[in-house]
């Protein structure tokens, strides 16, 4: 019986950081995490455990995992498992909309210090100001939103499906929140439709400016840019292609004869790129290492703290059935659309 590890401080961990040809900075000394990531696997399959991953979660996080990949292909991926236990490397809400698509599995996140600030950009009181301002609208949310915020609403989405989501409603008056450059990007995609926009973000996307993306590109002018919808605007005209981060790893191969791609989005993703296109150069749309395209929240998992969830439990997330009943309804009508990017 293997004996179970002692809870990981977060203070003492190091991020390792992302390599890039173009960049002088020294990236961290290699670490070969081959022998723990071998200790998650056996343990996960003692538990009958299935460990998800974010395309934002560290490099040995997504190799480990047994399925990686964006909100919506991990929220289809949590209702196909049949395993008791599910292990969501990512940031709380996706762990939260996992145990209520499943409120029978035991749902853990290895740090429950993973937040979201786009998520916490929303309450439900300020949206229940925004429903009162705008009565007549339909709430569709993205699901990057609490667990009380999405029982709030009438569907929710992902950027993957948000533009089928908003063509599937009756109602031409819609209330997307909280992302204001997803819903931007949205709403040009459904011009049929009023599209009133609350004021979130991503910080880690919103910090990138077209002016960074462009001077990133005069050095390889060459290079295919694909931007994430959460980016500024911008960003996305000077981008190729806009789309989800698992849709970019389709899309690089719309480009065969391309040899360098510009990706604006949180860094995480090039390792998956890296992965299925060994030959192509993924450069960050910041023109570093993705010093900025950085998610603190979705590096605050490592290794050490998923082997420690399997064995100690470690920390199981929680709804209110009324709160689960709500937001399960939500995402179920989600799911019911059909993917779009």
């Amino acid at each position: 019986m293997a004996t179970p590890t002692q809870p990981v401080d977060p203070s003492t961990l190091k991020t390792p950081l992302p390599t890039s040809p173009r960049c002088n900075i020294p990236s961290a000394p290699k670490i070969d995490w081959t022998p723990m990531q071998q200790e998650v696997r056996r343990v996960a399959k003692e538990k009958n455990a299935v460990v998800l991953a974010h395309n934002y979660q560290l490099g040995e996080i997504q190799d480990v995992a047994d399925f990686a990949g964006d909100s919506l292909g991990l929220a289809l991926q949590v209702q196909e498992t049949d395993a008791d236990t599910i292990v969501f490397c990512g940031v709380h809400f996706m762990a939260e909309s996992a145990k209520i698509m499943n409120p029978e599995k035991r749902v853990l996140l290895p740090n429950l210090s993973a937040g979201c600030a786009l998520a916490d950009s929303i309450s439900p009181e300020s949206l229940e100001e925004w429903k009162e301002r705008y009565p007549d609208h339909t709430v569709v949310t993205y699901i990057n939103s609490s667990a009380e915020v999405k029982a709030m609403s009438d569907i929710c989405c992902t950027s993957a499906n948000a533009a089928s989501v908003i063509r599937s409603i009756d109602n031409d008056k819609i209330l997307f929140t909280p992302d204001k450059n997803l819903g931007n990007w949205v709403a040009k995609q459904v011009p049929e439709k009023e599209v009133v926009i609350y004021d979130g973000c991503c910080p880690t996307h919103d910090v990138l400016r077209g002016v960074s993306v462009e001077k990133t590109k005069s050095s390889m002018p060459e290079a295919i840019i694909i931007a994430h919808p959460e980016c500024r605007e911008d960003v996305i005209e000077a981008a190729h292609e806009v789309c989800s981060t698992s849709a970019m790893i389709d899309r690089v191969a719309k480009y065969p004869d391309a040899k360098t791609f510009i990706i604006a989005t949180e860094w995480g993703i090039i390792h998956q790129l890296q992965k299925h296109y060994p030959d192509k150069e993924f450069v960050s749309a910041d023109g570093c290492i993705g010093c900025r395209l950085h998610c603190p929240y979705m590096k605050m998992i490592d290794l050490p703290m998923v082997l420690n969830s399997l064995h100690e439990g470690f920390y199981e997330i929680t709804v209110d059935d009324d709160v689960a009943a709500g937001a399960r309804k939500s995402l179920e009508r989600m799911l019911a659309v059909p993917r779009d990017n």
